[in-house]
């Protein structure tokens, strides 16, 4: 999707009908609609959003709980407190977000990146992440705890004190990250790192585990 030379906020035309500017409500179904601006506090639980894009806009405080969003881009958004328990995506990109506070515990995500920004205080616990690319951002604190993942990468990525307690990893290539200070790290099983990564990891791996290492 390519910026217009039409009006400001407003991307290209889709194949089908021009994107219009739109509104967040409960439960409202939202296609080839453009959301910008100060979005802070609006409800779009159980909400539909098919081909959006949601730029430059304030996302403080927006409830997303159990919506569905599918073919979606989300760029240059910022905000905390954004709520998207129960959430499912398909096929969405996040692009240089500065997000804080995200809940999204219990959401699925399916074929969706992250590039780029910064996101700290994730929540995703009991999340189901699937063939989901994290490129070049920053994730501060985020909570993996009881996460189910698969086909996951963190190519470029900086994780401060990521805590994968209790998950369930399949096919996750952490060996492209920067890993700062993780934790459960017993539950890394089926986790891919680096051979540098595990000599990092090791101080902390003997103390999760209990092995006492004597010199």
């Amino acid at each position: 999707m390519s910026p217009s030379t039409g009006e400001p906020g407003r991307l290209g035309p889709g194949p089908g009908r021009p994107r219009r500017l739109g509104r967040l409500g409960p439960g409202q179904l939202l296609d080839e609609v453009t959301l910008t601006g100060d979005l802070s506090g609006a409800d779009g639980t159980d909400a539909r959003l098919i081909d959006c894009v949601i730029e430059d806009a304030d996302l403080s405080g927006v409830r997303l709980r159990g919506a569905r969003i599918t073919d979606t881009r989300l760029r240059a958004v910022r905000g905390t407190g954004l709520e998207l328990p129960s959430s499912e995506w398909l096929d969405c990109t996040l692009e240089g977000t500065r997000l804080g506070a995200v809940a999204m515990y219990g959401a699925t995500w399916r074929r969706v990146r992250v590039v780029g920004g910064k996101i700290e205080f994730l929540n995703a616990r009991g999340a189901r992440l699937r063939e989901v690319a994290f490129e070049d951002c920053v994730l501060v604190e985020p909570d993996f705890g009881a996460a189910v993942m698969k086909d996951v990468t963190f190519d470029g990525c900086r994780l401060v004190t990521p805590d994968f307690t209790q998950a369930e990893l399949t096919g996750v290539d952490l060996s492209g990250a920067d890993l700062i200070s993780p934790q459960g790290i017993p539950s890394l099983r089926g986790a891919s790192i680096s051979r540098l990564q595990l000599l990092d990891l090791a101080p902390a791996l003997a103390t999760q585990l209990g092995i006492t290492v004597r010199d």
